[in-house]
């Protein structure tokens, strides 16, 4: 008599399957992620010819580009006040469209009443459409706001072509609201890329528009 074929185990675990599974996605199925922000096709149009012209780069992939914005936002007063810190953390939130980090104390600091652990500011990594799109309304409506503006420092670079601006207040942001504002602060906002040099870097940022003082 013959034998029976042994069943095989229809488990999951049993059988590999060879589906992948999709990668996962900036705002998968929302409205933004069809959005393609202007400075994007402006740097892939525009400032890669130019960059690979001005530094004879031979790959397009030498081109430096724009990996990540930063902005901090350090508030000691929250010590004293934790509703200032929870307004400033509305704000940068208004300003760049995520939920920002609370920053907490690395350490204790005795003359200062700060404690390990306690929520001292706020921050936010921009990346992608959002850092696009941060930067635009950056350099073309947030900064010439600034009263007698002539320009940012061309210094303030880390000598890896990233670069650090400090701005005294959150004002110059459309998003802000004058009358709704707990207390006037100021906060520090980086910009990464993957130049390797400070000329690089800010050759880059100068094509994408920031206005660096003569």
């Amino acid at each position: 008599m013959a034998k029976e074929p042994k069943n095989r185990s229809n488990k999951p675990s049993d059988r590999k399957s060879s589906k992948k599974e999709p990668a996962p996605q900036l705002d998968q199925g929302s409205e933004e992620s069809k959005f393609r922000p202007r400075l994007r096709d402006m740097y892939e149009q525009q400032v890669i010819p130019a960059l690979m012209k001005e530094f004879g780069y031979k790959n397009v992939m030498q081109v430096p580009r724009l990996e990540r914005v930063v902005l901090n936002v350090g508030m000691g007063e929250a010590i004293q006040n934790v509703k200032l810190l929870e307004s400033a953390v509305t704000e940068l939130g208004m300003i760049t469209g995520q939920k920002p980090v609370v920053t907490r104390a690395k350490k204790a600091i005795a003359g200062f009443k700060l404690r390990q652990g306690l929520p001292i500011g706020a921050k936010v990594t921009l990346r992608s459409r959002r850092m696009y799109e941060f930067f635009d309304r950056l350099v073309t409506l947030a900064l010439p706001r600034i009263r007698d503006f002539r320009g940012v420092s061309p210094k303030a670079f880390d000598g890896r072509g990233n670069y650090t601006l400090g701005l005294k207040e959150q004002l110059i942001f459309p998003e802000i609201k004058y009358d709704e504002v707990a207390s006037i602060h100021g906060m520090d906002i980086t910009v990464v890329t993957t130049a390797r040099t400070n000329d690089e870097g800010k050759a880059l940022l100068k094509h994408l528009g920031m206005p660096f003082r003569a």
